[in-house]
């Protein structure tokens, strides 16, 4: 049984019933459309995705979508891309039982712990699980 529980679409507010997702047309200011390169962790998150999708199918790209599609509001404006695609991912390994919840959070602090022994700096961000309720 999955960790998780079912997600339900949550819909923008005063976008006259909109999903948090639709924001085409909306005033979100000017698109910065100059290209960059990706940061290390965003090519890793696009080759896990490859690995985990394409060559594993472990779960399909339209349940990473759906994942994405399902956030909140807030979530959803606030994380960048490759946010909203680790985020999904995270939640589709333990919704598809490939991982425990609780596993994943014990490697995260392992990780962390181990950045930090390293000088390195660590993020403090508790990212919630769906249906859960922050700590």
């Amino acid at each position: 049984m999955s960790d998780l529980t079912p997600r339900a679409t949550h819909l923008r507010e005063g976008a006259g019933g909109r999903a948090v997702h639709d924001i085409g047309g909306l005033d979100f200011g000017p698109i910065d459309r100059h290209e960059h390169d990706l940061a290390l962790w965003e090519k890793r998150t696009d080759a896990l995705l490859i690995l985990l999708a394409s060559k594993k199918g472990v779960f399909k790209i339209d349940a990473m979508r759906r994942v994405i599609e399902d956030y909140g509001q807030q979530e959803y404006d606030r994380t960048t891309y490759y946010e909203k695609w680790i985020r999904a991912i995270r939640n589709l390994l333990v919704e598809q039982e490939v991982l425990a919840a609780d596993e994943i959070e014990r490697r995260m602090a392992e990780v962390a712990a181990r950045h930090r022994s390293l000088g390195r700096e660590v993020s403090t961000e508790t990212i919630v699980w769906p249906g859960r309720s922050p700590a």
